[in-house]
C-alpha cells in the first residue's frame, strides 16, 4: 500500500506497450507473422499450439515473450528458432505500416493532461528504440514525454533496472518518488519494485493473466482501464 512510502509522488513513468498504446493489431500481426516464419522452416502449429505456447512464454516470465513463443514451438532447436526470429524482425516495419503507428488507448491524453497539470513528471520506461518518441507525438501524446533519454543506455532492456534509473535521472527524481505503469508483472512491475517505486499493473494484452510469483511482486495497485488507472495513481499521488 501507499503508506509504506515516505516521500511524495514526483513523477510517473509508463511502458509504452498496454498503458499507452493497445497493440491489439500489433499482436494480431506479429502472431501471424511469428506463423509465416515458421512455417516457412516447415514448423507448422495449430492455433492451440500457438496459443499453449504464448501462456507458458508469460506464465514462465520470458523477457522477450515472441522469443520464447518461437523457441516453443521450434522443439528448442535454436537455430531453426533463430532463423525464425530474424525473418520475423525483418518485417517490422511493414507491420508498422500495417497498422497505421501506434493505438493510442482511448481516455489516455486526458490522464496525462492532468497529470502534467499537478506538476508530475512524466517519462517512458520501455524496450521500444529512440525513433518511439516521434510517433508518440503523431499520436499527439510526445510533448508529454520530452525530458526523458528515450532510449535505453547502452542497448539495456527491461527488466535491467538500469534502464528505470536513467529515466528517473533524466527527470531529475528518485526512484522513491515515481509510480511506474506498466502491464507486465516480470519486466515492469517486478524492477521497479526492487527499485522502491510504488507500481500499477495495467491488466492488458498478452500477458492479462501474469500472475505474481510471491508477496514482493504484488503492485500497488492493479487496473483494466483507463479511469481505473486515472484513480489509482490520484491514490498512491496524493497518499
Amino acid at each position: 500500500m501507499a503508506d509504506r512510502f515516505s516521500g511524495p509522488v514526483r513523477a510517473v513513468l509508463f511502458d509504452v506497450g498496454g498503458p499507452l498504446d493497445t497493440e491489439v493489431e500489433f499482436e494480431r500481426l506479429i502472431d501471424a507473422g511469428i506463423s509465416a516464419a515458421l512455417a516457412q522452416e516447415g514448423v507448422h502449429v495449430s492455433d492451440e499450439q500457438y496459443a499453449a505456447s504464448a501462456e507458458w512464454a508469460v506464465e514462465s516470465f520470458a523477457p522477450s515473450a515472441y522469443q520464447a513463443i518461437i523457441f516453443r514451438l521450434c522443439g528448442s532447436e535454436s537455430q531453426v528458432a533463430r532463423r525464425t526470429a530474424e525473418a520475423v524482425a525483418a518485417g517490422t516495419e511493414r507491420r508498422w505500416r500495417a497498422r497505421g503507428g501506434i493505438e493510442l488507448r482511448r481516455g489516455v491524453t486526458g490522464v496525462l493532461e492532468r497529470l502534467a497539470a499537478r506538476g508530475v513528471g512524466l517519462g517512458l520506461a520501455t524496450n521500444h528504440p529512440g525513433s518511439i518518441l516521434s510517433e508518440l507525438h503523431r499520436a499527439g501524446i510526445g510533448r508529454f514525454f520530452d525530458r526523458g533519454p528515450r532510449i535505453a543506455p547502452s542497448g539495456m532492456r527491461k527488466p535491467d533496472s538500469r534502464l528505470f534509473l536513467a529515466e528517473c535521472a533524466a527527470l531529475g527524481v528518485g526512484p522513491d518518488a515515481c509510480i511506474m505503469v506498466g502491464d507486465r508483472v516480470d519486466n515492469d512491475i517486478v524492477p521497479a519494485k526492487l527499485l522502491g517505486m510504488r507500481t500499477v499493473l495495467f491488466r492488458t494484452g498478452r500477458h492479462i493473466g501474469q500472475q505474481p510469483r510471491s508477496w514482493d511482486e504484488v503492485p500497488d495497485a492493479e487496473v483494466r482501464d483507463v479511469d481505473q488507472l486515472e484513480r489509482a495513481l490520484d491514490r498512491l499521488i496524493s497518499g
